[in-house]
């Protein structure tokens, strides 16, 4: 599973925000490894300078193997918040399509004789 993180200049405070943000969605979303293809995460400040209730953003969207993508967007007031809820957000809908997936799969229909 390929990770990608992107950010404004605004969220950027420490060098090892990437770092941290990263290794916590991988945590998070170890046990899907094998069925994705890449994660990418989205961070930003939504009003820049200026302070708020909930102003950081975080989403995140997972590639699962020859499916659509599966996106969520969080929102608090640290960006390490954001990110950790929007994990938990997509591991849960992770469960649920891989769970469908497992549940609905089943063999071809055999051919009709007539």
């Amino acid at each position: 599973m390929q990770v990608q993180f992107n950010s404004d200049s605004s969220v950027m405070g420490t060098a090892n925000v990437a770092e941290r943000i990263e290794a916590n969605v991988r945590d998070k979303l170890s046990r899907f490894s094998e069925r994705l293809t890449r994660v990418e995460i989205h961070v930003r400040d939504e009003n820049g300078p200026k302070h708020g209730a909930d102003d950081k953003a975080c989403m995140i969207e997972a590639r699962p193997r020859g499916g659509r993508a599966i996106g969520v967007t969080e929102h608090a007031s640290k960006v390490d918040d954001a990110a950790s809820k929007a994990a938990r957000t997509l591991a849960q809908r992770l469960e649920r399509h891989f769970g469908k997936e497992s549940r609905h799969g089943h063999d071809p229909r055999p051919d009709k004789v007539m």
